[in-house]
């Protein structure tokens, strides 16, 4: 039986899943997960508690639980169960209280939260990305932080969302279609926002397959036309001396980080 975890917050739950599967993912196991976000009551504490207990008598094992917390009176509740606890938030809290000889004052949905002064400009940036995609509009170029190139299910739209989600980035990006590859060359709104420009390319052999299970045998699908387009469009950047990456075997995180290490874009954390 898959060890079980929990994540458990009095906010989203997003920061103590991002800590929990850093952790856990230095281990060769597959772990059983439940999140229970806005654990913000007494009363729903103990019900997250009995939830921990039961799974202990079930299992006969301590189930881990990572959590962050701000009431104390509720992290105790969750102290007091048979899970393994990982306290996230007070772990690093009470050092850095020591360090910077400043008292820390827990707010509660801080970290994800409306109340964030970045929130508005996280969702502008959303909300462009997703206007600004596949090429719908060449109108909004201009105000783009960067345009992702590259050919049809390379990557480029979940590259652009992630950017914007996570980072702020208002990312628009521009497909390369079988019609371009005669005289593959940048339309006048991306020649003028040639500093933008950033490309992505993927394995030949990979695009066949993933197009295969979109449009099976057909020539946009074929591995033929895979090879050619690739080929073209990194001959392209090349010629254009556009930075590219290759998306092959790196998940949408990957992608997105090295784009950003490579264009110096700065990060605006949420």
């Amino acid at each position: 039986m898959a060890p079980r975890v929990f994540y458990i917050s009095d906010g989203t739950a997003i920061t103590a899943e991002v800590f929990g599967h850093a952790v856990l993912s230095q281990f060769p196991v597959e772990f059983e997960a439940l999140t229970i976000p806005f654990v913000e009551t007494l009363a729903k504490a103990e019900k997250v508690k009995l939830q921990i207990n039961d799974c202990f008598i079930t299992t006969g094992e301590r189930p881990l639980v990572f959590h962050s917390i701000v009431n104390p009176e509720i992290r105790n509740v969750i102290y007091s169960s048979e899970g393994m606890d990982y306290d996230f938030l007070n772990t690093f809290v009470a050092p850095l209280e020591q360090h910077l000889g400043i008292q820390a004052c827990p707010v509660l949905h801080r970290t994800h939260g409306k109340g964030n002064h970045s929130y508005e400009a996280r969702i502008d940036a959303i909300n462009f990305s997703m206007e600004n995609d596949d090429g719908q509009t060449m109108k909004h170029m201009d105000k783009a932080d960067i345009i992702l190139l590259g050919v049809s299910r390379c990557g480029k739209t979940p590259s652009s969302l992630y950017l914007s989600m996570q980072f702020g980035i208002k990312a628009a990006n521009y497909p390369f279609t079988e019609d371009d590859m005669d005289n593959l060359k940048l339309p006048d709104a991306l020649k003028r926002n040639k500093n933008k420009l950033f490309g992505l390319t993927i394995d030949p052999n990979r695009l066949h397959e993933i197009r295969q299970s979109r449009m099976e045998n057909s020539r946009y699908s074929s591995l033929r036309q895979c090879r050619l387009e690739v080929k073209e469009v990194e001959m392209m950047y090349k010629r254009e001396r556009i930075p590219f990456v290759d998306t092959t075997n790196h998940s949408v995180e990957e992608i997105a980080t090295k784009i950003l290490d490579v264009t110096g874009l700065a990060r605006h954390m949420f």
